[in-house]
């Protein structure tokens, strides 16, 4: 990479490439199709921006062009990517990037506008946003040099795959491009066969959670989820708490209860306007919200270093899911607390998250009052079942959080 770039990782203290990053980068800057599999926080935005970026600042590019087009699934994501984007590049003096998502007031759309018409070298759009602009004749793709698929598997999930195609249709025939996915499955598979022109394939194997991470489990009913989450907030004292949901209507409808139980919390799912999601997380990251009631998807824009606790209030479907929710605790040196909710239709989903980690996660007694909660077989073969008694409180760190955080480097390590 050229010494522009290689100047602003000097700044940001980058010494060593993860396993993602030596492998992507040289093929990149070759100008290989490539395909990535690798979970959230291993590295990958920096895996693709970086090479890019040394490529357009060597030259040789279109002024007035779109060079590069990076899809995003979500805002956050948009955002964030913006924010790497803008570190990467502080000495590049002609690559810039915009970021094209919705939720915003028509200012913010005319601004978009004028930056699509001009030609900006980088943009970072969601899907629905870019062809908003599509279809209204903003967009030139016709001089496009590379195309970035992030998180290909959530814009799957999300019901993006014809607005993919469409935006892919626009694309000269030597455009380079990049598609990243935490996992493969065979729609994935499908996309990138269309998509990508001889790929060269990279697979990171999924990384086990952090060891300080203290994980347990509560065996229960549906109906006895609430009962325990009041258990867990008794005292008053957890703060910085995210809970996650598998779908956004059972965030409002938890998010509600837990305000009834006077618990200080909001939601965070995509049916907000984005001023509104902005509003939320300011209030989580100053401290002025204790807990995040949120979706996977949104949850993947959230990069905040000191959460205490994460609360799965359902399995996730996959372990890279459930891997990368309760890795949002026990970061930049911490310590941190994740529990899980498993009722009587996930326990297999469990187990596999189990045989994956190799190891039987604590299950906790059910809190006093509650009843009797499914029967368990552990990867020991034991049956395990758990009743209303009194037993230990898993809600709480064993040990404080550290006060040295290495917060900056944390976060710049991961980008």
């Amino acid at each position: 990479m050229n010494d522009n770039i290689l100047d602003a990782l000097y700044d940001m203290h980058f010494e060593d490439m993860t396993p993602i990053q030596e492998k992507c980068i040289p093929e990149i800057l070759d100008g290989h199709d490539v395909l990535g599999v690798a979970q959230t926080g291993t590295g990958k935005t920096a895996a693709y921006l970086l090479p890019i970026l040394s490529l357009l600042d060597d030259g040789g590019f279109p002024d007035d062009a779109i060079n590069c087009v990076i899809m995003s699934p979500t805002r956050e994501l948009a955002q964030q990517i913006d924010q790497a984007m803008e570190g990467f590049s502080y000495y590049l003096d002609d690559v810039s990037s915009i970021a094209v998502y919705g939720g915003n007031d028509g200012s913010r759309f005319d601004q978009e506008l004028k930056s699509l018409r001009g030609g900006a070298p980088v943009v970072i759009a969601t899907p629905g946003r870019l062809l908003s602009h599509m279809k209204v004749g903003n967009l030139d793709l016709s001089r496009t040099s590379f195309f970035v698929l992030d998180e290909a598997d959530r814009m799957l999930d999300m019901g993006f795959s014809d607005d993919i195609m469409q935006i892919n249709a626009l694309l000269p025939k030597n455009c380079q491009k990049i598609m990243f996915s935490a996992t493969m499955p065979a729609k994935i598979r499908e996309l990138a066969v269309s998509l990508l022109h001889n790929p060269v394939e990279v697979k990171i194997a999924v990384s086990r959670p952090a060891e300080k991470i203290q994980q347990s489990a509560y065996v229960c009913y549906d109906t006895q989820k609430l009962g325990i989450i009041q258990h867990l907030f008794k005292n008053g004292d957890l703060k910085r708490v995210i809970l996650f949901c598998g779908k956004k209507d059972r965030v409002k409808e938890i998010a509600r209860e837990l305000k009834r139980m006077k618990i200080n919390c909001a939601p965070m799912h995509s049916d907000l306007t984005q001023a509104e999601r902005d509003e939320v997380m300011y209030g989580f990251k100053a401290g002025h919200i204790d807990v995040l009631v949120a979706t996977d998807i949104v949850a993947r824009g959230i990069d905040i270093d000191d959460i205490s606790m994460v609360i799965n209030y359902d399995v996730p479907h996959d372990t890279e899911d459930y891997v990368h929710r309760i890795g949002r605790t026990a970061r930049a040196d911490r310590d941190g607390v994740a529990i899980t909710f498993v009722n009587e239709r996930d326990i297999s989903r469990f187990m596999a998250i189990e045989h994956f980690l190799q190891k039987d996660i604590l299950k906790n007694p059910l809190p006093e009052g509650l009843g009797e909660g499914p029967k368990y077989i552990g990867r020991s073969g034991r049956k395990s079942s758990h009743h209303g008694r009194r037993g230990h409180h898993a809600g709480h760190p064993s040990k404080k959080r550290s006060s040295s955080s290495k917060k900056n480097h944390g976060r710049n390590q991961n980008n």
